[in-house]
C-alpha cells in the first residue's frame, strides 16, 4: 500500500524456548507433556513454605548453548531474582528469573533478506521458570488452572528493536526455531507451546530515529501467526495515525480466524516487579571450564555446515541450505558422504525421491531406516549409468528401503539393468524409428529436438533399460548417416 513508503516498522522479539529437560528448573518434577492436569506438582512447584528449590546444571548448561550458538557474552557469576506479580497460574505469587546478570548477553543471529545476509542484534538470553496455565474452555463458569507447566525450564531470547519487517520477525523466528532444535536444548513445538514468541511493534516515520509508541502481540504460538500478527498491527498503526489518532500503549493478541489483533490492556506503564535477589538460591559461578565444555560439545552450527558443504563437497547455495535446514538430513548426508565422493548426486537423491519417501510416510531424517552405504551404493548404481535415475527412484529404491537390501541385487531380481549391448539396443532403435517414418523425415529435414522423441519411444520399448545415452549416440549416428 502507498502509505507504507511514508513509514518503517521497528520490531522487537521475545521468543521463549522450554528447554528439554528432564525435569523442571529448581526440582525433580517431571516436564513431560501431555499429563493429566496437575499430577507433574509438587511442593516445591507450588513454593509451599520451608521447601528448598535447588537449581538444575542441565538447564544452565543449555542456557550457554544457546548463548554461544547465538554469539552472546556468558556471564560467569549469575543469580536468580523473584519477580514478584499475581497470576491465577502462577502458584508462589511470583516467578524466579533473572534480572540484571542474564546468563547471556548481547549476540546476534544472522537470517537471509531480500537484500542478503543480516545479523539481528540481541539484548540478552536469560534463564527463568515458566508459569502454569489457564484454561478458559472447559467450564462454563470457571477458569481451570493447570500447574504442570508450572516451574519447567524456559530460556528467554530478547532481540533489540532491530527487525524491520514482519518478513524479517518469520526468518528471525524460523532461524531461532531451527537452532534451538539443532543444538538439541528445545523441540520447538509451538503448537505444544515450548515454543512462544511476543512481539513489540512500533511505527515511525522514514528517517525518523526516535521509536513510536510500542504494543506487544503476546504468545503467538506459530511462525505464521508472528507474521501475521505484526502485518495485522503494522497496517492498524498506520491507518490510525493516517487519520489523525495517536497508537496507544498497549498489550494485545491474535485471533488466528480472522487473523487480527485485539487488546487486551491499555495504557500499560512500566510494572513494578519487586526484583529482589531470592534468598532460597545460591547464587552460581560458570568457570571457564564449564564453558569451554560446553562450547567444545556444540555441533556445527547451520552457517558453517552450509559453507563447508558448499566449499568441501562442490554443492550449490540452494543445496546447501537445504541439507542443513534441519539437523538430522545434515548428519544423514555426512554419514554417506563416508562411503561416496559423489556429493552432488548423493544431494538430489536425499532432497528428492528419499525426503518425498519420508514426507510420505509422515517422517523426517531422524527415523530413516535405510543404511549410509546402501545409499552409496544406488548413487554408484545410477552413476555407473547400469539404471537410470528415474528407475532407480520409482523401483529400486522402495524395495532398499524395506528390505536394506543392495540395490544392485534388487535391480537384478527385478531385471532393471540396463542395456549397453548394441545389438539388443539396435533391435529397440530399428524398432523405433520404423513406427514413426514421418518423424524420422522431419528429423532428416532439420528438426534435431525430435531425438528425445526417438530416445522416449527405445526407452518405452526396452522397459526402461535401455541406456540412454548409448541410445542418443546409435540414433544420431543412424539418422545422421
Amino acid at each position: 500500500m502507498v502509505m507504507n513508503d511514508k513509514y518503517e516498522a521497528v520490531i522487537g522479539l521475545e521468543v521463549h524456548a522450554q528447554l528439554s529437560t528432564d525435569s523442571k528448573l529448581f526440582c525433580g518434577d517431571s516436564t513431560s507433556f501431555g499429563a493429566m492436569p496437575n499430577t507433574h506438582i509438587s511442593p516445591i512447584t507450588m513454593g509451599h513454605p520451608g521447601t528448598l528449590p535447588r537449581t538444575n546444571k542441565k538447564a544452565v548448561e543449555y542456557a550457554i548453548r544457546i548463548g554461544l550458538a547465538c554469539n552472546c557474552e556468558i556471564e560467569k557469576d549469575n543469580y536468580f531474582a523473584r519477580k514478584n506479580y499475581f497470576y491465577p497460574d502462577l502458584p508462589k505469587g511470583y516467578q524466579v528469573s533473572q534480572h540484571t546478570t542474564p546468563i547471556c548477553k548481547g549476540g546476534f543471529v544472522t537470517i537471509n533478506t531480500a537484500a542478503g545476509e543480516r545479523n539481528v542484534q540481541l539484548n540478552r538470553i536469560h534463564l527463568e521458570e515458566d508459569a502454569g496455565k489457564s484454561i478458559h474452555d472447559m467450564d462454563d463458569d470457571f477458569t481451570c488452572i493447570d500447574l504442570n507447566r508450572a516451574g519447567t525450564p524456559l530460556v528467554e531470547i530478547v532481540t533489540e528493536p532491530d527487525l524491520f519487517s514482519a518478513e524479517e520477525a518469520w526468518q528471525y523466528v524460523t532461524e531461532i526455531r531451527r537452532l534451538v532444535r539443532w543444538i538439541g536444548i528445545c523441540d520447538g513445538n509451538m503448537e505444544e507451546g515450548s515454543l512462544r514468541c511476543d512481539a513489540n511493534v512500533s511505527i515511525r516515520l522514514k528517517g525518523e530515529t526516535r521509536l513510536g509508541t510500542r504494543v506487544e502481540v503476546k504468545n503467538l504460538n506459530s511462525i505464521r501467526n508472528v507474521k501475521k500478527a505484526i502485518e495485522y498491527e503494522i497496517e492498524r498503526m498506520i491507518a490510525v495515525v493516517e487519520n489523525g489518532g495517536r497508537v496507544q500503549q498497549q498489550t494485545r493478541s491474535f485471533d488466528a480466524a480472522t487473523d487480527t489483533t485485539f487488546s487486551i490492556r491499555d495504557k500499560e506503564e512500566a510494572n513494578d516487579y519487586r526484583y529482589f535477589p531470592d534468598p532460597d538460591l545460591a547464587p552460581f559461578h560458570l568457570t571457564d571450564t564449564f564453558i569451554g565444555k560446553v562450547r567444545e560439545a556444540l555441533p556445527s552450527l547451520p552457517k558453517a555446515l552450509t559453507e563447508k558443504y558448499r566449499v568441501r563437497y562442490g554443492l550449490s547455495q540452494y543445496d546447501a541450505a537445504q541439507l542443513c535446514d534441519e539437523k538430522a538430513t545434515a548428519d544423514y548426508f555426512e554419514s554417506v558422504t563416508e562411503h561416496t565422493t559423489q556429493y552432488k548426486a548423493l544431494a538430489n537423491w536425499i532432497l528428492g525421491p528419499i525426503r518425498q519417501h519420508l514426507n510420505e510416510q509422515g517422517k523426517g531424517f531422524e527415523a530413516i531406516s535405510l543404511a549410509p552405504a546402501i545409499l552409496a551404493e544406488l548413487v554408484k548404481l545410477v552413476e555407473d549409468g547400469k539404471v537410470s535415475f528415474s528407475v532407480a527412484a520409482a523401483k529400486i529404491l522402495p524395495v532398499v528401503i524395506a528390505e536394506n537390501n543392495s540395490p544392485l541385487t534388487v535391480a537384478e531380481s527385478l531385471n532393471l539393468l540396463q542395456v549397453s549391448d548394441t545389438n539388443e539396443l539396435e533391435a529397440w532403435i530399428n524398432s523405433a524409428l520404423e513406427s514413426m517414418p514421418d518423424k524420422v523425415a522431419e528429423y532428416k529435414k532439420g528438426k534435431k529436438g525430435l531425438i528425445g522423441l526417438f530416445v522416449g519411444e527405445v526407452k518405452k520399448r526396452s522397459q526402461g533399460k535401455a541406456d540412454p545415452k548409448i541410445v542418443t549416440q546409435l540414433l544420431e549416428q543412424r539418422l545422421n548417416s
